[in-house]
């Protein structure tokens, strides 16, 4: 007999309580046998799986006395992205190039290297004929994430040589996505604003002069117009999030992808499809809906007893999404700061002059004094909470009037970098397939027949 829709509905939601009850494991039997769920202990400390001279997240000082919180430190290639983003503006130029270049290969470019990095990336930065209109305009979607996903597999078919894991192909086509990848994001955003909420649609083609922020703004915007300071602001948002370790989940997803002997554009999906969730790249639209919801709910925003007594409905499960959460609180690794949410911090003021917003300016700064306190006092923690990146990276690119659906995009326009660099460490060093452990905890059974069932 055919099912229709509500049958197919009615079955799905009988079936899958029961599927919770069969899947659900006691959390003592975690601790029994020393399960650190999240690959990770209560500290934040990641499970060591591995190597790496890409980068370094520092948390905590080893001393006599143990591990010890201090305030956190992100080097690229061993180098302070501090000092990374300092340099580059000191001396007025774009970083996103000389960021990726040292992520790559391992150092600073000289000015000659960078020139002809540069012109590499911009030679790249064009999709094959045809491809904007046969494949990124179909099936056109406000998850622009999944948009990218379908691209990303789909130019696998356009590559001269899509499954050779020479070191040199690998990287021709890492270079490739890094260039392309902007493309993919807005022209995304294009067709589904076209297409599903009936506005003018813009096309608009990179310009080779121009650095990737710059061309990023040029893409979305109808008149291509910004403002040195959008663009400077765009720059150091993609160098803070290029990179952060081997262990964040987008990353980890591109060692465990690449240790199959899968190819590149594959390992590039699988880690688009891991950034997506708002536990990653996804977190910094949860922050910006949180302080919307903010204003809805508290009658003075400049008041600092209301603005925490909405903090504390948040921890209560009692405002927003209910999910006991303040978003951009906190970190897995860092506990006193976040380095990137502090360098971010001093642009996002500035951007806030420029653009008249300093009232939320001077909301998020309120909530990022506050919320720190709150959970402190309404939650056992077990190391400090301090704001993270998406805390400042969402309200930046409402600034810079990016749309919702593109924020986690532009952080895959900067992080393909660092999966790009962390694929070829795999392929360099490991040549064993990933493959945890996990202990089984059920109970032997008896096959029963059909009929005693």
């Amino acid at each position: 007999m055919r099912k229709n829709k509500a049958d197919i509905l009615e079955y799905v939601d009988k079936m899958s309580r029961e599927n919770i009850s069969c899947s659900k494991i006691d959390t003592e039997l975690y601790e029994k046998y020393s399960v650190k769920r999240g690959l990770r202990d209560k500290s934040g400390t990641g499970v060591l799986a591995g190597l790496t001279t890409i980068s370094t997240v520092k948390s905590y000082e080893e001393t006599e006395n143990g591990r010890v919180p201090c305030p956190g430190e992100l080097r690229y290639r061993g180098i302070n992205v501090t000092e990374l983003v300092k340099g580059c503006l000191t001396e007025h130029r774009f970083g996103f190039e000389e960021a990726s270049f040292l992520l790559l290969f391992g150092h600073l470019p000289t000015d000659e290297e960078l020139r002809e990095y540069g012109s590499i990336i911009a030679a790249l930065r064009y999709l094959p004929t045809n491809f904007v209109r046969d494949v990124v305009m179909k099936a056109p979607s406000r998850d622009i994430m999944n948009s990218m996903t379908r691209s990303v597999l789909t130019l696998s078919a356009y590559d001269s040589d899509p499954t050779q894991m020479t070191q040199a192909n690998v990287l021709r086509q890492c270079l490739s996505l890094i260039s392309r990848f902007p493309m993919l994001a807005v022209y995304g955003y294009q067709a589904y604003n076209h297409y599903v909420l009936n506005d003018s649609l813009y096309i608009h083609r990179p310009d080779a002069k121009l650095s990737a922020a710059e061309n990023i703004l040029r893409l979305l915007r109808p008149d291509k117009k910004y403002t040195a300071l959008e663009a400077q602001v765009l720059d150091i948002a993609l160098i803070l999030h290029m990179e952060h370790g081997g262990g964040n989940n987008s990353s980890f997803t591109t060692h465990v992808v690449a240790s199959s002997g899968s190819d590149t554009f594959s390992v590039m999906a699988a880690a688009l499809c891991s950034l997506k969730g708002p536990k990653h790249g996804g977190a910094n639209i949860k922050v910006v809906e949180m302080v919307n919801d903010l204003k809805k709910h508290v009658h003075d925003t400049t008041d600092e007893d209301e603005v925490r007594a909405y903090l504390e409905k948040l921890l209560n499960r009692e405002a927003f999404d209910q999910k006991g959460l303040i978003y951009g609180m906190g970190h897995a690794v860092y506990s006193i700061s976040d380095p990137r949410a502090e360098v971010f911090k001093g642009f996002v003021k500035k951007l806030a002059l420029e653009k008249g917003r300093e009232d939320d300016f001077a909301l998020y700064s309120m909530i990022d004094r506050l919320a720190p306190q709150v959970i402190a006092e309404r939650r056992r923690i077990y190391k400090g909470v301090s704001p993270n990146v998406d805390f400042y990276s969402g309200f930046v690119y409402s600034m810079l009037d990016i749309p919702v659906e593109l924020y986690t995009p532009i952080f895959a326009m900067a992080r393909i970098v660092g999966w790009s660099a962390h694929m070829m460490e795999e392929l360099t060093n490991v040549d064993k397939i990933i493959r945890p452990a996990y202990r089984s905890v059920s109970d032997t059974k008896p096959y029963l027949p059909l009929t005693e069932r």
